[in-house]
């Protein structure tokens, strides 16, 4: 489906662009200085998940948070489906940059996956 460019859709996903780490939606609302409210912040970030664009992680404490997938894809080569950190000391998520290998018993099979490991990243420790 063609979607209409709006300057608001350009701010959010250049902030997206700039960051390496995921991000929630009040910490994109703060990087950018578009007038545009919580709620079209929203619809934009759904818009460019079911685009493909950009992935969602939902974190153990519940709270969304977007990561755009070109990076992940072209600089790590990682799959749709791939592990997440949240880090407890500077509260940030990241896709991680290797595949974390785990098994299940038999006869049990992934369709998706939402995994984040929670700890302190490299950047804190």
């Amino acid at each position: 489906m063609k979607r209409r460019n709006t300057i608001a859709k350009e701010a959010v996903l250049s902030a997206l662009m700039n960051s390496r780490k995921a991000m929630s939606q009040s910490a994109i609302e703060k990087k950018i200085s578009v007038n545009a409210d919580r709620a079209t912040i929203y619809r934009i970030l759904n818009s460019f998940c079911e685009d493909g664009v950009i992935h969602k992680i939902v974190a153990d404490d519940g709270k969304q948070y977007f990561a755009l997938c070109v990076k992940c894809k072209e600089e790590n080569k990682l799959p749709d489906n791939h592990f997440h950190f949240r880090c407890t000391a500077c509260e940030t998520i990241e896709c991680l940059p290797v595949m974390v290998n785990f098994s299940l018993p038999k006869d049990y099979n992934v369709e998706r996956l939402n995994c984040v490991l929670v700890g302190v990243c490299k950047d804190c420790s």
